[in-house]
């Protein structure tokens, strides 16, 4: 099965893409889907820089590969750990499925869980530092101090 890639700084899109198309493209799937993250050069960042909490990120990724077995289908993710300047990706997921429509679908609720839901804190690059990106974070359901 699958597991998460991670990698320090921007990823290699094309070698990602390229090896996760050699490697399912005589799986019998009729769609393989990707999509790419790309910083974005806005609010005078000059990147993004990230931390992820791997244990939590691998839980949450192992119960989407268990919700796409359910429709016959794979999800892939690759992601980025420390500073990626603009313009290149910090991010891709993918979705394997012999149909099309389960693909559509997955990729599209599997990248909208990811940014609600991974356990990646995302911070800005201005001149140099890291500045926690607040106003662009979303809490992890269950997270936080305990009452």
């Amino acid at each position: 099965m699958p597991s998460v890639q991670l990698f320090d700084g921007s990823l290699p899109v094309e070698q990602i893409t390229n090896k996760w198309y050699e490697e399912f493209k005589n799986s019998n799937y009729g769609a393989i889907i990707t999509f790419v993250g790309v910083v974005r050069d806005e609010d005078g960042i000059d990147g993004l820089s990230f931390d992820i909490y791997e244990p939590i990120l691998n839980s949450w990724f192992d119960a989407w590969q268990e919700k796409a077995k359910e429709r016959n289908a794979i999800v892939l993710m690759a992601h980025s750990r420390g500073d990626v300047l603009n313009h290149t990706s910090s991010y891709i997921a993918g979705v394997c499925s012999p149909k099309r429509r389960v693909a559509l679908e997955l990729i599209d609720e599997f990248v909208e869980d990811f940014k609600a839901s991974a356990p990646i804190w995302k911070y800005d690059i201005i001149a140099g530092c890291r500045e926690y990106a607040l106003d662009r974070s979303t809490a992890i359901e269950g997270a936080g101090i305990l009452d």
